[in-house]
């Protein structure tokens, strides 16, 4: 039996106790099994006559004969047939016997016979089975009694058939539910992940790898918060390429890309991971250093990045601004941006100064 088919029947969980219950509401009793069991002789000798004449009816039912198919599967119906005859006559109807027909049901359900068509097999047995009786017993009153309990039996059958149905759907539903459920699940996921992805997208400047400036005021708003419990500095460093724009007016400005991305690689390549670096806008950074006093910041964004760049890019040079708030007070945002921007502009001046001499 194929697992589902087991895990179908273990749910159902049809006890002792359900059996003689259902036996109650259909009225089936001890008196209908007597009859029954003490028919089986005579079911017994014209079994194989009776199964023959059941399939060459079904046969003839063109949607059976497609289900049949070839002669083997007619032969294992018909050895099954046989059983499900016998066993209707064999005055036991317990545990073992309505597994037996639990199974009946799943079997039909999987191999795609419809409802219509087991009734329709139920009410050629039943009708070739009253032949036999009407046939057997010459006594009226023995002939209804046993017509009786052969048919509560069907009924009892029939139930039990159904409910297998029933089940198997409804399982056949909630797996497709729970494949759904699932389905949207991952589909959440996936969406989420690349909105994930297209929100970074849209924080990160594609030229230097640097974030762009949508997310500054929000990164060091948060920062700040941050700072602000645990007591520790903050600095902001502003950079400005110094002449880029006649470098771009002599070089072109795809010379001055590859300026801007070197210089992007370099201060992602001296910041540490808290650190937050921003491509401000044209050649201006902005970075927000969390824990870091002035003095640091110095030493790594104005001594080692410019030396870093003189290594790579020969005369290029920066000027910075910094400013550090906290851990005694602290600054708004965009203040802190501000004074570091101006910061900037009075060491760019300062450059120009030198260089003009």
């Amino acid at each position: 039996m194929k697992q589902t088919e087991q895990t179908l029947l273990e749910q159902m969980r049809i006890t002792d106790f359900d059996i003689a219950n259902r036996k109650i509401l259909l009225s089936l009793n001890e008196e209908d099994f007597k009859l029954l069991q003490n028919f089986r002789p005579t079911i017994e000798s014209i079994i194989d006559t009776l199964v023959d004449q059941f399939y060459q009816l079904q046969t003839n039912v063109a949607e059976i004969s497609l289900l049949i198919g070839d002669a083997d599967t007619l032969g294992r119906l018909r050895n099954a047939q046989r059983r499900y005859v016998l066993d209707l006559f064999s005055g036991l109807y317990d545990l073992e016997y309505v597994n037996n027909r639990l199974r009946i049901g799943l079997v039909h359900k999987r191999i795609g016979v419809e409802p219509k068509l087991y009734l329709s097999a139920i009410s050629t047995l039943q009708t070739l089975l009253h032949d036999v009786i009407y046939e057997s017993l010459s006594n009226e009153e023995d002939r209804r009694a046993l017509l009786s309990s052969l048919d509560k039996l069907f009924l009892f059958d029939i139930t039990l058939v159904f409910e297998t149905y029933i089940r198997s759907l409804v399982s056949e539903i909630e797996i497709s539910r729970e494949k759904s459920e699932n389905y949207a699940c991952i589909l959440e996921e996936k969406v989420r992940d690349r909105t994930c992805q297209l929100e970074e997208m849209t924080r990160i400047d594609p030229l230097t790898g640097l974030q762009n400036v949508r997310g500054l005021i929000e990164t060091l708003t948060r920062t700040l918060r941050s700072a602000q419990r645990r007591a520790e500095p903050v600095s902001i460093v502003y950079l400005d390429i110094n002449d880029f724009k006649l470098i771009n007016d002599n070089k072109g400005h795809q010379f001055g890309d590859e300026i801007l991305r070197t210089v992007g690689h370099i201060i992602i390549s001296l910041a540490r991971m808290e650190d937050c670096c921003f491509r401000y806008g044209g050649d201006e950074f902005c970075l927000i250093l969390p824990n870091c006093l002035l003095q640091q910041a110095s030493d790594i964004y104005i001594h080692r990045l410019n030396s870093e760049i003189t290594q790579r890019l020969g005369k290029i040079t920066l000027s910075a601004g910094i400013i550090q708030t906290g851990p005694a007070s602290y600054e708004e945002p965009e203040m802190l941006i501000r004074m570091a921007d101006e910061r900037m502009y009075l060491a760019k001046k300062e450059f120009k100064t030198q260089h003009s001499l």
